[in-house]
């Protein structure tokens, strides 16, 4: 018999981030899961971490995606091989209560498509100040449902037969795919909904350089979505003349985007004032890069990899 949840996590070097959700998941109240890790190419002990897990419990399987590096390519994969009637999507090093599986059942069962889960971000140790920034601001995912239309792929449950429908994620995008794939359901005229109560822990980003790394990731993604879907997001030179991209962030932006903007001390307001207007430059950046890259393949006369179906 067919498990009701298939849960799908993509990995890339995190041997470490991995145990502790394998370890997370295998706590559930709820034992009607199966487990797909899908590798990413690892070059580290990553699939043996996995395979350890795997011998222990039959519901762990291990796939790898070697073709295109790309977490989106990974649950796609992910995608291919679930059995389940729903598919639960949630990061490596991400933890979730040992009742989150049955709380999503629950909420899925009221005739539900597509769910977002909460969730809390958390500083490992002792919080540094870009730790204390990214749990203040990233992953706000009830403004990311309400005002967005998309949940991030760290925390969001779906119907296989949605995936059926309407097809995967489109593993072209570097990032925004579940921007893209959220906007899709959206157009498509299914609600989309969100469970404050059902909440997955996240680690904060906790270096400047990884904020500005995920910041440029970000802004390829913006650029890809414009080359690839220019009728949704408009052209590609429309984004990279936009000057909201590179004007400092508004008082009025900052109270909006920032959780607990009040409470901050002047020298913290100060901080994310200017973390925030670098991490809007590194988006900048990335846009132009992704930009620059896509002229080159025009000139090269090569284009983007198909997007990968489900079997």
């Amino acid at each position: 018999m067919a498990p009701r949840v298939s849960v799908i996590v993509p990995v890339f070097n995190d041997p470490a981030g991995i145990a502790l959700t394998l370890s997370s998941l295998l706590e559930q109240t709820d034992d009607d899961f199966e487990v797909l890790v899908v590798d990413n190419n690892s070059t580290d002990d990553t699939r043996a971490v996995v395979r350890e897990f795997a011998a222990r419990d039959s519901r762990i399987q291990l796939h790898v995606e070697a073709d295109i590096q790309s977490s989106y390519a990974a649950r796609n994969r992910g995608i291919r091989h679930a059995t389940g009637e729903l598919l639960a999507f949630v990061d490596a090093d991400v933890t979730v209560e040992p009742d989150w599986l049955e709380a999503v059942v629950a909420r899925m069962a009221d005739d539900v498509s597509y769910l977002a889960c909460a969730v809390e971000i958390y500083s490992p140790g002792t919080e540094t100040f870009a730790g204390k920034y990214n749990r203040l601001t990233d992953l706000r995912v009830d403004y990311f449902v309400s005002r967005l239309d998309f949940a991030p792929t760290c925390c969001l449950v779906v119907r296989a037969s949605l995936i059926e429908e309407l097809g995967p994620f489109d593993d072209r995008l570097t990032s925004s795919g579940d921007l893209e794939f959220g906007n899709r359901v959206a157009a498509a005229g299914y609600p989309l909904g969100f469970a404050a109560n059902i909440v997955a822990r996240h680690p904060a980003r906790t270096s400047v350089r990884s904020l500005v790394k995920k910041a440029i990731r970000i802004g390829h993604g913006k650029t890809q979505l414009r080359e690839l879907y220019p009728a949704r997001y408009g052209r590609p030179r429309r984004g990279l003349v936009n000057p909201g991209a590179y004007l400092p962030p508004t008082p009025r932006a900052l109270r909006t985007l920032v959780a607990g903007w009040e409470t901050l001390s002047v020298r913290e307001k100060v901080g994310v004032f200017a973390l925030f207007y670098l991490l809007r430059l590194a988006k900048a950046y990335g846009q132009l890069e992704a930009a620059f890259a896509a002229q080159d393949r025009r000139s090269q006369g090569t284009r983007q990899p198909r997007l990968s179906g489900r079997a």
